[in-house]
């Protein structure tokens, strides 16, 4: 039996498919509704103090002063932007941020896949989950306070670091006023802070991998080394891909409130960023256009990084965000 199908009925395919789905996704809702709520927060979070905030970058294009009309008196274009590129800081504060982000993403990247496949390897449930809840609470703990702890281990005269090095050399560090070590501190600490939290996205993507690849490749007579470099890597290189494109992506981005605290005019030499020189120009000199075109800069610059590391991602391993 012949079934004719006109170009009608090709051409209303598509609407009813729409419509279904969009019934498909109603009726979700309705079964799930206390999960869809649990949305409602961070999407009012991202709209209050990432979308609607973004109207005020009109700023960078006009000339805002305190007191002023919100969005500023006068249209000056692309003035503010010219006197950034110009300035002689300039070249220091962005040699400084990707040189700092560059140096902490190729050296801590690693970390978190290093330290999910050591605790995969681990047999003992309980030790397994002990160690992963220590590894990740620093994580939690306030940017204020590792600041603090970070001046405390390192204090001339009492911190732990400066009393071993008199012990063993008899002479003490003042790293704090030292801009050769702020490099060394910022990475120091920021793995420290984000290993155990990292690896939680690795351990979740080793838990997908079938075990009965494991199995053969034991049966081949394959060593561990071989399981983690031809089952265990491959198996979660997606997701190294994806965590290393969103990396990417914030290379303009500075960890600024550690920075802040940790930095001082002895060390702005390596530890002045954009960021920081942002704060600076805004609310201590209160040039609020000139630091709304910093900050749009910046941003900029971050978006075609992570659009360059996404192309070249799908170029060559076939995974990208979209």
């Amino acid at each position: 039996m012949n079934v004719e199908v006109t170009n009608k009925e090709f051409i209303e395919l598509p609407s009813m498919n729409e419509k279904s789905n969009f019934k498909k996704t109603l009726k979700a809702i309705r079964k799930d509704w206390q999960l869809y709520s649990l949305l409602i927060l961070p999407l009012a979070h991202y709209l209050i103090f990432r979308y609607i905030p973004m109207y005020g970058n009109i700023i960078a294009f006009r000339k805002y002063y305190p007191g002023g009309p919100v969005y500023g008196s006068e249209w000056v274009g692309l003035r503010y932007f010219k006197m950034f590129l110009t300035d002689p800081t300039f070249w220091k504060v962005l040699k400084n941020t990707i040189i700092l982000n560059v140096e902490y993403l190729v050296i801590s990247f690693p970390f978190p896949i290093i330290f999910a496949l050591l605790l995969n390897e681990l047999r003992n449930q309980l030790f397994k989950r002990f160690v992963q809840t220590v590894s990740y609470l620093p994580h939690f703990i306030s940017v204020v306070i590792v600041a603090g702890m970070i001046m405390e281990l390192l204090s001339p005269s009492t911190g732990v670091v400066n009393i071993i090095l008199k012990h063993f050399t008899g002479k003490t560090i003042n790293f704090l006023a030292e801009a050769a070590w702020f490099r060394t501190i910022y990475i120091v600490s920021g793995i420290w802070q984000g290993m155990g939290w990292g690896a939680i996205i690795y351990l979740a993507a080793l838990s997908n991998i079938n075990p009965e690849l494991y199995e053969a490749a034991i049966i081949d007579g394959a060593n561990k080394w071989q399981q983690i470099r031809y089952i265990t890597i491959p198996g979660i290189m997606p997701t190294i891909m994806i965590l290393l494109i969103l990396n990417i992506g914030n290379l303009m981005n500075s960890a600024f409130e550690k920075i802040l605290l940790l930095y001082n005019p002895l060390t702005y030499e390596t530890a002045d960023v954009i960021s920081t020189y942002l704060y600076r120009m805004g609310l201590e000199m209160n040039n609020f256009s000139y630091a709304a075109a910093i900050g749009m800069f910046e941003s900029i610059i971050g978006l075609i990084l992570l659009g360059t590391a996404n192309y070249i991602s799908k170029r060559l391993t076939e995974t990208s965000l979209w």
